[in-house]
């Protein structure tokens, strides 16, 4: 091989090198990019912001956090996010991640609820939950909804509501007194996805229910009077 052919294959074999360092580069940065862009940011020990404030403000309205809504992820925030989370059956890490902030009802997401449909919610879990905390009348208002998403039930609102036998307070006194504004608030916080009931799909008053298949079924939790049950 003569000494031109060398320095033809030599030139080949740098471009070849440059070109694909070229192309690691690029790679990586993509990668590097794409992996930034997949890490959601939350709100944690630490984190200040417009969120830390609106997590405090929720919590402070719920009961869970006493201290200043000052935007600051402190200790206190952390600790009422624990309680807030152990009070919905999640993972109480003291994070205010995308789950959280959906049971806290602060995801922005929107409901494909009508307006009737959110009324008829906060009327039966007013006359259903009358004198229950307000984490048993959200409890109500997800075992409706969480009705809604079963095949074996039916696939609206007012269908779950209004099915023969499922909710004495229809029949009853209650149903025609005044909806709280607590059981409303309840019914936005259960359509935006808080289930303190770790999804149940019954529930009842053990001292005034003497139904043996109701009372067979498997419990999940208790919630003041209220037995939820699958």
């Amino acid at each position: 091989m003569d000494a031109k052919t060398k320095k033809i294959i030599r030139i080949i074999s740098l471009t070849v090198a440059a070109v694909m360092s070229m192309f690691l580069v690029v790679t990586l940065v993509q990668y590097n990019g794409q992996s930034e862009e997949s890490v959601q940011v939350l709100s944690k020990l630490g984190s200040r912001g417009d969120e830390v404030r609106a997590i405090q403000k929720k919590l402070k309205s719920l009961g869970f956090y006493t201290g200043s809504v000052d935007g600051i992820y402190g200790v206190g925030t952390r600790n009422a996010v624990r309680a807030f989370q152990r009070s919905c059956g999640i993972t109480a890490d003291g994070i205010a991640g995308p789950k959280t902030l959906l049971y806290l009802g602060l995801d922005n997401s929107s409901s494909s609820l009508s307006t009737a449909d959110v009324n008829l919610l906060a009327k039966i879990i007013s006359a259903e939950a009358r004198g229950e905390s307000y984490t048993g009348q959200v409890a109500v208002g997800a075992v409706v909804l969480n009705r809604v998403s079963s095949s074996s039930f039916p696939d609206t609102v007012s269908g779950v509501v209004y099915q023969r036998g499922a909710f004495d307070a229809v029949r009853d006194s209650n149903w025609t007194k005044p909806v709280a504004a607590s059981a409303r608030k309840a019914a936005q916080d259960a359509i935006n996805g808080w289930d303190p009931t770790g999804g149940a799909l019954y529930y009842y008053n053990p001292a005034k229910t003497s139904n043996k298949w109701m009372l067979a079924r498997p419990v999940i939790k208790t919630i003041g009077n209220h037995v939820f049950c699958k």
